[in-house]
This record gives C-alpha cells, structure tokens and sequence, in this order.
C-alpha cells in the first residue's frame, strides 16, 4: 500500500491551454527539453527552428502549424513524473480540449504578451472554474512588444475572473527585455540576447536592494524593479498553496518559451505546487487514488496514431489502484471483462508497452472497436464516471459518398473518426442520410482530410442550416410522443448510439416545440441519463 502511495505523490497530470498561437505546443516542447525528454525542442511555427514539434505528429497538424488533436507527454523530472496534456487551441476543436479537462488535475494557462487575454482562454477557463481545476499562468513572448506587466494582470483579473499572484516578474520587455526576477526563489535571471536560445545562469539575491543588481540590469532597470517588487507586495495577496488547490488563487509566471526563458523557473515552482492526482466522482461515490482496486475512463479514442498499421487507441486515465498488464477488467457499459497485453504509455506518437501504471498516469490500449468516449473500466465494481457528454454541435452538413466503389472504406472510416469524439454523426430516421455535426467548422476539414489519407476514402458535404441538435426523453408509448414523432419527423434522427435526436432549424422552434410537447424533454448534452 505504501509502495502505491509513494508512486501517487510522485506524479502532475497537467494540461495546457491558451488561445491558438500563444505559445501552447512550443512551451510544452521546453518542458520536455528541461526534463530531458527530447535532445532538440521544435516549435510549430518558428521559421529559426526547423523541426516539428514532438506533440504535433499528424500530418496536417504540420501543413497548418496548428494542434488538431490532444497529445499525451510524459517524463521524468526532479523524481516526479511529468504527464502533460497538450490540447488543441483553436475553437473547432474545443470539445476535444473539453473532454481533456476532464482527464487533468491541474492545468497551465498560456497568455500571449501582446493579446493578452483572449475569447477562446475565456471559454477554456470558464471550464476550469466550474471544476475548480487549479490554474496556474504562464505570460509568454516577453521578447516581443508587449502590454505592461500590471496591465496584463489587471486584465486576467478581469476577464477571467481569478485572483492573481505574481511570482516573477519581466525585466524590461521587447527590445528592452533583460530577463526575469524569480520572486518565488529570490533570484534574477539574464537574457543574452547574443544566445537567444540559451538561458543565462540563475544570479539569487538575499536582498533586493544589493548594489550588485544594478551593475547586472543598470540603473534604471533596478530602480524600476524595486519599485514593481513594492507593488506587488502591497496590492497583490500572498501565495497560499491550499487557496490555490481550491481554485481560489492562481499563480502568474512570466518568460519566453521560444527562447527558453522562465520555463525552469515555472517548471520547478510546478512541481512544489501542483496537485497530485485527485479523487473524481462517480455515480455511485468518490473514488479516491489510494484505493486498492483499479479503476479508470476513456476521455479520448485516437484511430491511425501509426498509418502503417491502421491502428486504434483509447487513452485511459487511472483514477484509482494500481493498472497491470494481463490482468483481467471490468468495461462496466458492456459489463465484460477483458485483458489487455500491450498497454502503452506515451510520448506524443512514440509508445513503449508498461508493464503497470498509477493513478494519474494515461495508459492507451489497443482498441477494436469495443470502446466509447466516456466508458469506465475498472478491477470488478459497477461504477461509471460522469462528466464526459456530447455538446450539442454548431454546424451541420450531409456527408456523401464521392467514389462508389470506397462506400465500405468510407463507412469505416466515418465510424471510426466519430469514436473518436472528432465530430458527431447523425442518421435521419425517414431517409438514413447521414448528417455530421461538428463544433466548428474546420472539423469539416480534417475529417475529409482524414477520411482521404488515412482510409482512402473521398467524401463531399452539402450545407444543411440546423440550429442545434436536441437529445429526446420521453415515453415513446405516450400518445404525446407518438404525435411529436409524426409532426416532427422530417428532423428526427438517431445518434451513434441509437439515442433519438432532434435537428432543431432555429431557437424559436425549440421553444415551440416545448411548449406543445411538454412532457418530450429536449437535452442540449447527451449526458442527461446520468446528470
């Protein structure tokens, strides 16, 4: 038992979230760099820097130079192993990085300098709150022309909502950026310009007004910091770790991760703060790490991780008890058991077989097409997690088939992208032609990008305006139901799952609807069984 407790303490399950291009992938690059996980950090779009980025490995993630898919990382740094999620930033595939909130403990909000806070950290954090996941935040691009330090933290304070601590702070910016003073450890930290992507050593400082501090920045400089240092004593609270567990207090970190800066320094305070892996709901109780018996959920299903062998994944993060390979599980949906020989733990598309694995940790497993988003395994209790729905989508088009004699490779295709929660698929009930119905409408993109490259299938799409997609419950033996099917059934159609959904034109029609049905509740989520 101690033997679990020991491997508990040692692991952060974190993930990354920010805006697109604020600096998401490139800061988790560094992190496996200062954790010598890779011998060369590649950015996603750095014309200086010519490889890719580890966590960015499908093909299209390096046509476009964004992260379409949530990667999983891990290593070893300080005796504690590393997991970090990185997600996809960009709004059409926020589903995605919602359904990875569900898998973290902890998560790093990246800010960029100059755009300070923007609409899609807005929604990302909202998520965040709700949960009270602990966030802390990383400033990134110091090297570039910024908005004023205060100012940015204003403005966190005020879009977000949180309640910021400052435990470091910038150095000049842009231009005139010199380097970062660490508060949380009392030192200062140059900024070579001529070796950009070097780090100056750390210099600690007992006392901010040591002389010394003016020969290393000038001045001018100095003179400034003491002052900010005043201010931040004055205005802002100090550090407590239990507000911040709480989700009441969020540490604020500055640096540039292109240029490697200040990502030790938020790397290390890290690892002292962060929690370790955390209890999680179920429908029946609080599961909690410690405990003897084995538990887990799928918040993720990646097909073709490796194109050469048409290979599908489920990620499986460990809640509770230890996980070994070969041994026999419970999927409690299906209330079969099964076993499993090549569990894998990850490093972006690189995987290695592990023998056992902890709370905390993400394991994917060889998957033929038994698993769900959201199915929960476990050593032989019937307990499902919660807080793994489908989100109504915002666009909907016909899918058709481009090349007859690919109907087969295309169904195939289809089916697998929708397990893997990419989109979601919808077959009308009077006809059974197929509508997708994606969050945003780049999905559309990848999906046939995908379908193409992946299972040589070609498809087109036809607009369709539907307003969102509405979850049925009702009695289906009710005279009421029976009159809303046949007024209604040009917009009834069943989900993957067989669930009846109603394809909504307009908000006006929702509220109609309801008001002449008022015993067929309409659900936004498909969770609704088990909310």
């Amino acid at each position: 038992m101690s033997d679990l407790i020991k491997e508990i303490e040692k692991r952060k399950t974190f993930g990354i979230i920010s805006h697109p291009d604020a600096g998401k992938t490139t800061l988790t690059e560094k992190l496996l760099l200062f954790g010598g996980a890779i011998q060369e950090a590649g950015a996603v779009k750095s014309n200086k820097i010519k490889k890719g980025a580890t966590s960015d490995f499908m093909e299209i993630e390096r046509q476009r130079g964004i992260s379409v898919a949530t990667s999983v990382l891990a290593f070893e740094y300080r005796d504690h192993k590393i997991n970090i999620l990185d997600t996809p930033g960009h709004k059409d595939f926020a589903e995605d990085t919602y359904r990875t909130l569900t898998a973290v403990d902890s998560v790093i909000v990246v800010i960029d300098v100059a755009k300070g806070v923007e609409e899609q950290t807005e929604k990302l954090v909202q998520v965040c709150r709700m949960r009270n996941i602990p966030m802390l935040v990383f400033i990134n691009k110091l090297d570039r022309e910024g908005k004023d330090a205060f100012d940015l933290l204003d403005e966190v304070e005020q879009k977000l909502g949180l309640t910021v601590v400052p435990l470091s702070l910038p150095i000049g910016m842009g231009s005139d950026f010199q380097g970062i003073y660490n508060i949380w450890e009392n030192n200062i930290q140059l900024f070579l310009e001529e070796k950009k992507q070097k780090v100056g050593e750390a210099i600690k400082f007992d006392d901010i007004n040591d002389a010394a501090i003016d020969e290393l920045i000038g001045e001018k400089a100095a003179a400034t910091l003491r002052e900010e240092l005043d201010l931040v004593q004055s205005v802002y609270p100090e550090f407590s770790r239990e507000d911040y567990m709480k989700g009441d207090l969020q540490p604020v970190f500055f640096g540039s991760a292109l240029n490697n800066f200040g990502v030790r320094e938020l790397l290390d305070a890290f690892i002292d703060i962060a929690p370790m892996p955390q209890p999680k709901e179920s429908d029946t109780r609080v599961v909690k790490p410690e405990e003897n018996q084995f538990t887990g959920f799928i918040f993720k299903i990646h097909a073709n991780m490796d194109p050469k062998h048409r290979d599908r994944l489920a990620f499986v993060k460990i809640v509770s008890g230890m996980f070994k390979r070969n041994e026999n599980y419970l999927l409690v949906r299906e209330g079969k058991k099964m076993k499993f020989s090549s569990p894998n733990a990850f490093f972006a598309d690189k995987k290695e077989v592990v023998e056992e694995s902890f709370p905390g940790d993400i394991v994917g497993l060889h998957d033929t097409g038994s698993f769900r988003i959201g199915d929960t395994l476990t050593g032989g209790e019937k307990l499902n997690f919660k807080g793994i729905p489908n989100f109504s989508p915002e666009h909907f088009r016909y899918i058709n088939n481009n090349d007859p004699l690919k109907a087969k490779q295309l169904a195939k295709g289809i089916d697998q992208l929708m397990d893997e929660g990419v989109a979601q698929l919808f077959t009308l009930e009077m006809n059974g032609r197929k509508i997708i119905g994606t969050v945003g409408a780049l999905q559309y993109e990848v999906i046939q990008y995908r379908l193409e490259h992946e299972y040589g299938a070609k498809c087109t799409y036809e607009p369709l305006s539907m307003h969102k997609a509405c979850w049925v419950e009702a009695d289906e033996k009710s005279e009421e139901f029976k009159e809303f099917a046949r007024l209604k059934q040009r917009f009834l159609a069943r989900d993957k799952y067989n669930q009846l959904v109603f394809l909504a034109d307009s908000s006006f029609t929702i509220h109609m609807t309801q008001e002449k049905f008022p015993n067929v509740k309409l659900h936004f989520i498909s969770e609704f069984k088990n909310a």
